[in-house]
């Protein structure tokens, strides 16, 4: 009888494997798996585009860009809790967005989940996104192209799951999360984030990160006043 080997388990992410720089983790977490279970739905997503943003006093360089660049506020106050947490925010009054906190206890940092690749529970997250008729090609792209589709597609929803803890896999507000490494990708691109206004959204902060060629990336766009701040500035797109 031939025997077929198990898969190798997944390796969950750890508290202590983000303790770097969110700079320096964001790229890292491209390729790594979201698993969550929402109200009894299962949802599997691969992780193909990343920013870094980071807090008052985290790195050498202040980031014009952050939630948390004056310091700690009700809102942000997650970005400077411990590492192994999601920071779950609201966009435009609307939009849920997912954000994986970095860093020690006590300094602020987070990577936001702008993009990724639903890989289970595909129908679900349709569902959840209001996508009718079959499944195509082009619909199951976009599932989670964008980080308000991404946390409409996982379930998790401010303020309700803000804070939720994936290291352990505790329950909150019938929510569970676990983030788990994955293939690392072949190449790696990176470039101004997305939509952030004045100076953080120019090449002066290449935070973004997307695994080169991935259909599920979003598509790039300036901020306000971004292109005008970009003007000399290498990194531009």
């Amino acid at each position: 009888m031939v025997r077929t080997p198990a898969p190798a388990p997944e390796r969950a992410v750890r508290p202590h494997d983000l303790l770097g720089l969110p700079v320096d983790v964001a790229p890292r977490l491209l390729g790594a798996r979201l698993h969550t279970v929402v109200d009894g739905v299962s949802i599997r997503l691969r992780i193909t585009e990343v920013e870094a943003y980071h807090g008052l006093g985290t790195g050498p360089v202040p980031d014009p860009g952050s939630h948390a660049r004056m310091g700690p506020t009700a809102r942000n106050a997650t970005m400077w809790g411990p590492p192994g947490h999601l920071y779950v925010y609201l966009s435009h009054g609307i939009h849920s967005c997912v954000n994986v906190v970095c860093g020690p206890e006590g300094t602020a940092g987070g990577v936001l989940l702008r993009a990724g690749e639903v890989i289970e529970g595909a129908d679900a997250a349709a569902r959840r996104r209001g996508v009718t008729g079959p499944l195509t090609a082009a619909s199951r792209r976009d599932l989670a192209r964008g980080p308000g589709r991404l946390g409409q597609a996982v379930g998790l929803r401010h303020a309700l799951h803000d804070g939720i803890d994936f290291a352990t896999g505790a329950e909150l507000n019938g929510a569970r999360a676990g983030l788990f490494w994955g293939e690392a990708p072949v190449e790696v691109s990176s470039g101004p984030r997305v939509g952030v206004a004045g100076l953080g959204g120019t090449g002066a902060y290449p935070w973004r990160f997307w695994i080169a060629g991935d259909p599920t990336v979003s598509a790039f766009r300036w901020g306000r006043g971004a292109f005008e701040a970009s003007a000399g500035l290498p990194g531009a797109p």
